[in-house]
């Protein structure tokens, strides 16, 4: 499946999420990820960022589409991270 994962952290927590998504997706702006994921790894994902958040003041929305050929993407301005040069 492919994802869009936008989080909101106290900013005590931030760095600790933010290295834990890199682990899984891509990062494509502040607190904002997107990639292929199965469910497997989504899920061991979810676990790991459960351990860094906490659910009463911090958030976290994944959108789920079943490919990322569902999307139309459009990036006006600079694109923060640029997945084309991805080896």
């Amino acid at each position: 499946m492919y994802v869009i994962l936008v989080y909101d952290m106290d900013k005590r927590r931030v760095g600790k999420m933010l290295k834990h998504c890199r682990c899984y997706l891509n990062w494509i702006q502040n607190s904002v990820f997107e990639g292929a994921i199965s469910e497997v790894k989504l899920k061991e994902f979810l676990v790991g960022a459960k351990l860094i958040m906490n659910e009463e003041t911090d958030s976290l929305i994944i959108f789920k589409s079943r490919q990322e050929g569902w999307l139309d993407k459009e990036v006006i301005g600079k694109e923060k991270n640029d997945l084309d040069n991805i080896l």
